[in-house]
């Protein structure tokens, strides 16, 4: 496994090795465009539909090529992971596919989509409180006491490697792309991303809450700068700091930050829903939001955005699509969906 602790940087070789172990694991999720958003933002727009992904996000990429990392000895142990819920799914389809165990720590409180599957996939569950408990000591306990392998969602290079498979596809299939813009949580995403394009000189934007912009906040200070535990409906990007491995490579390579407000997210999750007929969860359609919300600041050309994951509960999603879809609806009443 290329661990967190590795002495050799993370580079084009691992990220083209995880392609080839991803291939006919992961889905090469397809890239959207539409006619009247690119009139929108007055440039082409690719959307990467990552919540089409097996699990439904992005994060089986990092989780499988996490684990095809691991010796026989780390695997047969077993792994163990915490996760607002993507992570903890995909790290379930990871191990179920290896055939080894698997421990999760999630919120008491995650949706119950993502924990219905984790539970259908066959990992053991231990939920957590976001407010009072400290996660990532309960996963080093468990992991002690079990003699369990962890595996980080963000902060470990063979974790990176997988999320960098995104923008590889991304260039891959559209030549010409000026940006990039990306959903930051723990940073991982973000991290592959910036490496994927650096070699192509494509720009890479990251995107995070207003609430948990403590990304934004550590890459103005240069150092991390932990945050509160942030209140956000993006509940997968609610981190309170930057992991380290991450923050290292978007520091070197990351263009910048986007910071976007609560109903800028609700807006994007209409508009990918109206423009793209696809269901984005709030942390998936940050992105988006971005674009939105910084179109004009982004360099000249067509702009990818990736769309990073679609489990969200039906109630939830149907609130917010109802606050945020009546001005979408008036946006769009004069002219037809293409």
């Amino acid at each position: 496994m290329i661990r967190a602790d590795a002495s050799t940087p993370i580079g084009a070789v691992h990220v083209l090795s995880a392609v080839e172990r991803l291939r006919g694991i992961a889905v090469r999720t397809p890239m959207l465009t539409s006619s009247a958003v690119d009139d929108l933002v007055g440039r082409r727009v690719w959307v990467k539909a990552e919540n089409l992904q097996r699990t439904g996000s992005f994060k089986l990429r990092g989780a499988y090529n996490a684990v095809a990392c691991m010796d026989e000895a780390q695997r047969a142990r077993g792994v163990v992971a915490a996760s607002s819920g993507n992570h903890a799914q995909a790290l379930a389809l990871a191990a179920h596919l290896h055939q080894v165990s698997a421990t999760v720590v999630i919120p008491a409180d995650a949706p119950a989509a993502k924990t219905e599957a984790i539970r259908a996939l066959g990992a053991r569950i231990v939920t957590y409180n976001r407010d009072s408990d400290r996660r990532e000591a309960m996963v080093h306990q468990i992991a002690r006491r079990d003699g369990l392998t962890i595996v980080p969602s963000a902060n470990d290079y063979a974790v990176i490697a997988g999320a960098a498979t995104v923008a590889w596809e991304m260039l891959q299939e559209v030549h010409d792309l000026a940006a990039i813009l990306v959903p930051v949580g723990g940073g991982g995403l973000a991290a592959g991303t910036a490496l994927a394009a650096s070699s192509q000189h494509v720009k890479v934007f990251g995107v995070e809450p207003a609430a948990a912009d403590d990304t934004l906040r550590s890459l103005r200070a240069g150092y991390p700068v932990p945050i509160p535990a942030p209140s956000t409906i993006a509940d997968g990007l609610g981190h309170t700091e930057p992991a380290r491995l991450p923050f290292e490579i978007n520091q070197r390579l990351l263009t910048d930050v986007v910071a976007v407000p609560e109903e800028a997210i609700a807006d994007a999750m209409a508009h990918l829903w109206r423009y793209f007929h696809s269901a984005a969860e709030p942390s998936g359609a940050v992105a988006f939001a971005g674009l939105l919300n910084a179109a004009g600041s982004l360099p000249d050309g067509p702009v990818g955005v990736v769309l990073s994951g679609g489990n969200v509960d039906w109630p939830a999603y149907r609130r917010l699509l109802d606050i945020a879809m009546e001005p979408t609806e008036q946006e769009t009443h004069a002219a037809p969906v293409l």
